[in-house]
């Protein structure tokens, strides 16, 4: 399993809009790709932060979801929410390794 990790700055006053729009575009798009797992939405102590969280079953499957699909559902995306109102500050991937409990 991999988590794709996105941080994005958001003006604050918009974050819930971003947060709906996001659930609205991103998950429609993207929630029937082989692989996906699901996704959550972290919200920072900062009100212009905002980390989205995807689960992927490998990082083949992450990296097999087409260009075009992601590039077309940012443009649209960007048209709803304004381009000028949030930016994309940093984007990992995270394979998750679990720990033995005591």
């Amino acid at each position: 399993m991999i988590n794709e990790w996105l941080r994005f700055r958001v003006k604050p006053e918009l974050r819930e809009k971003f947060i709906q729009l996001d659930q609205e575009i991103w998950d429609e798009a993207i929630a029937s790709s082989p692989g996906y797992l699901g996704k959550e939405i972290w919200l920072g102590a900062a009100p212009d932060q905002v980390v989205v969280i995807v689960h992927w079953e490998s990082e083949e499957l992450w990296n097999a979801v087409p260009t075009d699909l992601v590039d077309a559902t940012e443009a649209r995306f960007a048209a709803a929410m304004g381009a000028e109102n949030y930016e994309l500050l940093e984007v990992q991937g995270y394979r998750i390794r679990k720990l033995p409990h005591n």
